[in-house]
């Protein structure tokens, strides 16, 4: 009997071909005999002849575009390993009969807490700290002039109440500060039992001493985030963005941190990655940049992996995955005929 043949890219993979992630357990995937894994080449955009023969695809960061898919249409599941699918044409997925899946379970804690680190940090002022004892008995000298800011009665903002702006109001509760959001397509229960405030874009800017961005990368969003919007936040105010980079107008942001239109940003994501040497955002003291991996831990990447090893677990046996993207796959009649397949060859799960 055939076996169910799943591929990961090779970015997984330390040079020396060992596990860069050891957390990302395989394990269920490997000791199954009815499952055959290997890795294909992570370059940029993933190669259509490098995919072929594979029912599967777990994806970390190359691209996926119309020309990768094979023209065998074997492939039936790519599991992104995250949350981001901006590097999926996902109306080719459902093109070419291929479910699309993403893992909110595995970020949704760990990303609510990097936002919680910039924020606190940027608050406490930890940076300028860390720096002025590095310095020495005169850097000491200088302490009472990097007074932080407390958090009690603040509002903390957030464009987006999902899986990821909820879980960072429901940790923030602590701290006794005020919260407003915004987000069209919110769930009205969701945002009354975590005490949100529904507010128009641009009063969130105007009243959020601290405002996060917890919404997908998307025409819609793309430089959401912009000079005009900017020029609304209080001098005080901090922006933290962990979603994607480009929905914030990066030259409009470093503009606004250089004149003191707000007081600083913390930023877990930049327009272009990796971020050049010489850009004059990371050059300014009143930002905090780490490199698209703050949420990395070994129980994020754990979380993250355990939802694509189910995913494609679901599939194989002919089950609908959980946190599909494109939902009009269910519909697709050439999918349904794959997932039944699955289901006739491995048997239920």
């Amino acid at each position: 009997m055939d076996k169910f043949r799943v591929a990961l890219s090779s970015d997984f993979l330390k040079p020396d071909g060992t596990p860069a992630y050891p957390s990302f357990d395989l394990s269920p995937l490997e000791e199954n005999p009815n499952i055959e894994t290997a890795y294909i080449p992570a370059k940029t955009v993933i190669d259509a002849s490098d995919i072929a023969g594979f029912d599967a695809l777990i994806l970390l960061s190359s691209r996926f575009e119309r020309d990768s898919f094979s023209h065998d249409g074997r492939l039936c599941l790519i599991a992104r390993f995250g949350v981001g699918y901006d590097t999926v044409d996902v109306e080719a997925c459902s093109d070419h009969a291929v479910a699309l899946v993403i893992t909110p379970d595995g970020v949704r804690r760990p990303v609510a807490v990097s936002i919680l680190t910039l924020m606190l940090a940027l608050c406490g002022k930890l940076m300028q700290k860390d720096r002025l004892i590095r310095q020495g008995p005169e850097g000491w000298a200088q302490r009472s002039g990097h007074m932080g800011a407390g958090l009690v009665g603040k509002t903390l903002g957030s464009i987006g109440v999902g899986n990821i702006g909820a879980e960072m109001f429901r940790l923030a509760q602590a701290f006794d500060m005020d919260f407003i959001a915004h987000d069209p397509y919110v769930d009205p229960e969701v945002s009354k039992s975590l005490e949100v405030r529904m507010v128009g874009l641009p009063h969130l800017f105007r009243e959020s001493d601290i405002l996060a961005i917890n919404c997908p990368l998307s025409e819609e969003t793309h430089n959401m985030v912009s000079s005009d919007l900017l020029s609304l936040m209080k001098p005080t105010a901090y922006l933290i963005n962990t979603a994607r980079g480009p929905i914030v107008d990066q030259k409009a942001l470093t503009e606004a941190l250089i004149a003191g239109h707000i007081a600083g940003a913390g930023l877990d994501v930049f327009s272009e990655e990796p971020t050049a040497v010489d850009d004059p955002l990371i050059k300014l003291d009143n930002v905090i940049v780490t490199p698209h991996a703050l949420c990395w831990t070994d129980q994020c990447f754990a979380g993250i992996g355990a939802s694509d090893v189910k995913a494609v677990l679901e599939v194989m046996h002919g089950e609908e995955p959980a946190y599909i993207v494109n939902r009009e796959i269910l519909e697709n009649a050439v999918w349904r005929r794959k997932l039944n397949a699955n289901h006739s060859k491995f048997g239920p799960g």
